[in-house]
């Protein structure tokens, strides 16, 4: 397998290149599959391995190379996932409805929920004309430069957690990067079936006119340590802070500690400042893959013209 380690724009943390690259042709599934414990390898220790030049023409070559990687999927259907998304095939859906003009901000997916993936595969079928890069962000990174700067912040994170806040519409809105409905994000069709669901998960509810619902989540982590003991920055807090807002969501309500105490907003500006610094653009390329460790890696998706399609996939 070969390790890019010499372009141009790739980050560096700690002489380890920031993502991993991976230049192949043929069919991605074949190596995948002859290749999968090196591969792990790669992404243990960069977080993100980009898979670029094989022959990977549509989404089902896509789905292929999922299922030669071998792990058990997370189904979106079943996920408490925000955002408004289509299946492709089983195992394969879009990344995000929301419009092009809307930005998508740095986010451990799903962490605003109990219910999270550990990997993620994301394929770029159309590259946009211009913009549309999924921008990457290793949180251990992250985590070290908060410890460094803001031990106090750091601890208060640690200690503390979570807890976030967020209403869901009767029925999906697709002009909202968090716009799925509470009946597809719950899998429930009435009231009480929400109700029910909810209880189990731990979440506090409300509901408002036009049957709307608003959620709040239990205590979540804002810090998760990794088997090899690096702290990891794993939360939702920029993606709430910067981009939770709608007809219905309010960013500054959205997230609190987890005893109820509101987060500095100039505590969260020098996050933002230092995630902002170790952050990578993927730009895409037309049958690019990338496969992203969910518990070291934040992403996101920029502004863009044009078509783009991009897929995903999530794993474990």
């Amino acid at each position: 397998m070969s390790i890019l380690t010499n372009t141009p724009d790739q980050k560096s943390f700690h002489d380890i290149p920031f993502p991993a690259m991976v230049i192949g042709s043929g069919p991605l599934s074949d190596f995948v599959r002859d290749h999968k414990d090196e591969i792990d390898t790669a992404l243990q220790t960069t977080g993100t391995v980009l898979f670029r030049g094989f022959d990977v023409p549509e989404p089902e070559a896509f789905d292929d190379a999922i299922n030669a990687y071998g792990e058990s999927g997370f189904s979106y259907a079943e996920s408490l996932s925000n955002a408004v998304r289509v299946n492709v095939t089983p195992r394969v859906f879009t990344a995000n409805e929301a419009p092009p003009d809307v930005e998508i901000f740095l986010h451990h997916e799903m962490a605003q929920t109990p219910l999270y993936p550990e990997k993620l595969f994301f394929y770029c079928q159309i590259a946009p004309e211009t913009g549309g890069a999924t921008p990457v962000c290793r949180s251990d990174i992250v985590m070290e430069e908060i410890q460094t700067s803001r031990a106090d912040l750091a601890e208060k994170f640690q200690t503390l957690g979570l807890r976030y806040t967020h209403t869901m519409p009767n029925a999906p809105d697709p002009e909202s990067g968090q716009g799925r409905s509470w009946r597809d994000t719950l899998s429930v069709e009435h009231r009480q079936g929400a109700e029910t669901r909810l209880a189990t998960l731990g979440y506090d509810w409300q509901w408002l006119e036009h049957d709307n619902l608003r959620v709040t989540s239990p205590v979540l982590d804002a810090v998760k340590t990794l088997p090899d003991g690096r702290k990891v920055f794993f939360n939702q807090l920029i993606a709430a802070f910067r981009g939770w807002r709608d007809a219905r969501n309010d960013p500054n309500k959205s997230i609190t500690f987890g005893n109820g105490d509101p987060i500095n907003p100039d505590d969260m500006q020098t996050i933002i400042e230092i995630a902002d610094q170790v952050t990578f653009d993927l730009k895409w390329q037309a049958g690019d893959v990338a496969l992203l460790d969910n518990y070291q890696v934040m992403h996101g998706r920029r502004p863009f013209e044009g078509k783009r399609r991009v897929l995903a996939s999530l794993i474990g």
